[in-house]
């Protein structure tokens, strides 16, 4: 009797910790800047994907492009050496953010998974969300304050603040991630009220690169959102000759108008943009091409 209850204790004990462990925020480490940050801004035509790769080797990827460009996304990967990914972030339910992505975690060893608490009825999320259960990994959320515990980067989201009922967009999960002196805002399709709300809740989103919101929509990057990130560099994903006119030439005017140089993968490709911690450079990458 008395083993069964010193059993039953240690038990409960251990589950205890579980839950703690579960409920506990997750801190960064502290970041070295030995060596290069690089991110990678996949040309998968009308669609986001963008692959960080750290100093110590970690592999974030952000979105996978339509349906149709998993493979693509995969073969470029696959051309970067890349078999295992540290995070795989959906920044919303939409077919040209998360379309490519159980293609990926099908054809990738992934360790974590984040989305934000939104769910939506079309077989391309249904798809997403199968993937993750059968690498047996639970979605994790993406949501201001939480890190991905990057050991080579501090990388933490910004958005979603609030819940946005059924706006799909204002869901989008916002990742900052700072190396050194450097800093990269990555946007998913966040609208005007998802900006307002990151500049309300007094976050620090001040950053060298901006990933341009919604492919160039006008619906996004307000100059107000500008005024805040006060970015450098602007990196636009978007499809030649798109149906929907991204980016708009309203949005290309207000970054020009505050002296911010625009890269375009409808113009350029694939575009690498690399950090040493103080200064940073853009290259194209031609070998990373759709076939």
């Amino acid at each position: 009797m008395k083993n069964r209850l010193i059993k039953l204790s240690l038990t409960l004990l251990l589950i205890l910790g579980l839950v703690g462990c579960e409920g506990a925020k997750q801190k960064s480490p502290e970041v070295s800047t030995t060596g290069n940050l690089s991110v990678y801004y996949f040309d998968v035509g009308q669609g986001d994907s963008i692959l960080i790769r750290t100093n110590k080797g970690e592999n974030v990827l952000i979105d996978g492009g339509n349906n149709d460009k998993g493979k693509q996304v995969v073969r470029y990967l696959q051309a970067l050496h890349i078999d295992t990914l540290d995070a795989v972030i959906g920044t919303h339910p939409d077919a040209d953010h998360i379309g490519g992505l159980d293609t990926v975690i099908d054809n990738m060893k992934v360790q974590a998974v984040y989305t934000p608490k939104v769910t939506h009825t079309t077989i391309t999320y249904e798809d997403f969300v199968k993937a993750v259960k059968r690498k047996g990994l639970k979605l994790k959320e993406a949501k201001a304050g939480v890190s991905l515990g990057l050991s080579g980067a501090d990388a933490v989201f910004v958005a979603p603040v609030k819940s946005y009922g059924d706006d799909l967009n204002a869901w989008s999960a916002v990742v900052k991630v700072t190396y050194g002196e450097n800093s990269f805002l990555f946007t998913g399709d966040a609208p005007v009220k998802s900006e307002k709300d990151m500049i309300a809740a007094g976050q620090n989103i001040r950053s060298n690169v901006l990933k341009v919101g919604h492919h160039g929509a006008n619906t996004s990057t307000s100059q107000a959102f500008l005024s805040a990130v006060q970015p450098e560099y602007a990196v636009i994903s978007a499809g030649k000759g798109n149906k929907y006119g991204h980016p708009t030439a309203e949005i290309i005017k207000r970054l020009q108008a505050n002296g911010i140089k625009i890269y375009r993968t409808d113009e350029l490709g694939t575009i690498l943009s690399t950090s040493d911690g103080k200064n940073i450079m853009f290259t194209k990458v031609p070998s990373l091409a759709p076939q």
